[in-house]
């Protein structure tokens, strides 16, 4: 992946054309304006069955800008640089906001919580890999799970990707901040099959450097293992019983946390926690901490998407909830402050009370070990949980067979509040750091 221009080259280009913006708009009659673009370049690769099926080079971005005129709100965007485009895409803001309507919570992020300096997190580690290097991974990590079993019988492919980029943004508050960032991956999608039973599962491996990546037998083998493990799975009755959800799955639950407490549900009364500042939502045991500045971390960033800087917090101490997640606007909907998650969250670690995977399976007893969850049965209004779920079925403390085919239902604020453990088999693919969490019962339906 070589490129024209180095990356700090094309940054400044990039700043170069946000400073004309905010002066333009300026000019035009905005009493603030704020621009913001992202770029990524890379290589993506898919194998299928030892054969290259789809080879794709991506460089692409697009620069967007808002301007706000006495409590109006205008926004326009375009991909072309160049002087005419962005002239015209600047008018074309500004003459959307003379017809919206004043909304006196909208506007840029206060001065005062803005990031003017952006620190180095180490998130830029470019690897030049050429299109017959992406295959040959690819390949070896797909022949490495076809290989492992002969219950292996097909394969959706195996993917690797390598991408870099840069994410620059300005206001007329005077910021203009920006930073480089990679991100390299590889997974395995296969299929294996006896006479009674076909499965389909994946394993991949992502980080900001190639060289972190698991190796391409890791993945495969693992892909494989996922699969086999799961023919001939089996309903099982319904019941109330104790559930395991997976590290790997286990972020699912913090998700639907996240969409509680995010400001837009708050403000619109669309959550299941109004007013839950301060009160114990998880067990005492529980602490959940987030780190955006960890380095190289896969959601570490010093600034979120408003500019604003972001910072160590406890979202969660000793089960009670600590903050909400919110961006200017929700804050101000809300008569409160942002705490600097426009566009997401930054590296939640949540604390662990458990073991590893096996002791962690111990603890469970009899229960279920959920593995894969399906379809979007949640209602963060009022907190309903139903989804379809597979995994195993967990025995005196042992995996006893696969299942497939059941719902698993209740509330989250339930099933918040009975959370018993959390293991230290951390799950470190994602934003949410998390072990395997088990819950001490919910609704099994099944046959």
């Amino acid at each position: 992946m070589s490129q024209s221009l180095d990356i700090n080259q094309q940054i400044d280009t990039v700043k170069e054309r946000v400073e004309k913006v905010l002066l333009l708009a300026k000019s035009l009659g905005a009493d603030g304006a704020e621009v913001a673009m992202s770029r990524q370049s890379g290589l993506s690769v898919n194998t299928r069955l030892g054969e290259v099926e789809n080879v794709e080079f991506t460089n692409d971005g697009a620069l967007g800008l808002t301007v706000y005129c006495e409590g109006r709100k205008g926004s326009a965007s375009t991909a072309d640089l160049s002087e005419k485009a962005l002239t015209q895409a600047v008018e074309a803001a500004v003459n959307i906001a003379k017809y919206t309507s004043v909304d006196d919570c909208s506007g840029l992020a206060n001065k005062d919580r803005l990031l003017f300096d952006a620190p180095d997190l180490e998130l830029y580690h470019p690897e030049n890999i050429s299109t017959e290097q992406a295959i040959d991974i690819a390949k070896a990590c797909e022949e490495a799970a076809l290989s492992a079993d002969e219950r292996i019988t097909n394969s959706d492919g195996g993917t690797f990707e390598s991408f870099e980029g840069f994410k620059v943004y300005g206001n007329s508050h005077g910021q203009l901040v920006a930073y480089p960032s990679t991100r390299h991956s590889l997974s395995c999608v296969v299929i294996a099959s006896d006479e009674n039973d076909m499965q389909r599962d994946y394993a991949y491996s992502v980080d900001r450097q190639f060289n972190a990546l698991k190796t391409p037998e890791f993945v495969g083998q693992k892909a494989a293992a996922e699969v086999v493990a799961r023919l001939n799975s089996k309903q099982i009755p319904t019941q109330k019983v104790p559930v395991m959800f997976r590290a790997d799955i286990a972020n699912t639950l913090w998700g639907h946390f996240i969409a509680a407490i995010s400001g837009g549900n708050l403000y619109r009364k669309s959550s299941f926690l109004l007013d839950a500042l301060g009160q114990e939502i998880f067990p005492d045991f529980l602490t959940i901490q987030e780190k955006p500045l960890i380095k190289r971390a896969l959601a570490s960033s010093s600034f979120d998407s408003e500019g604003v800087a972001t910072q160590e917090r406890n979202i969660i101490t000793n089960g009670a909830l600590d903050t909400y997640l919110l961006t200017s606007y929700s804050a101000r909907k809300l008569g409160l402050e942002t705490t600097g998650h426009a566009g997401g969250i930054h590296n939640w670690q949540v604390s662990a009370n458990g073991g590893e995977f096996n002791a962690m399976l111990k603890q469970l007893g009899t229960g279920l070990l959920v593995t894969e969850l399906m379809g979007q049965g949640v209602n963060i209004v009022n907190g309903d949980y139903s989804r379809g779920a597979a995994g195993f079925w967990i025995e005196n403390g042992e995996i006893a067979f696969p299942v497939s085919e059941i719902t698993i239902a209740g509330d989250l604020k339930t099933m918040f509040k009975n959370i018993v453990a959390v293991g230290n088999d951390i799950d470190m693919h994602g934003s949410i750091q998390t072990g395997s969490i088990i819950i001490n019962e919910m609704q099994i339906a099944g046959n």
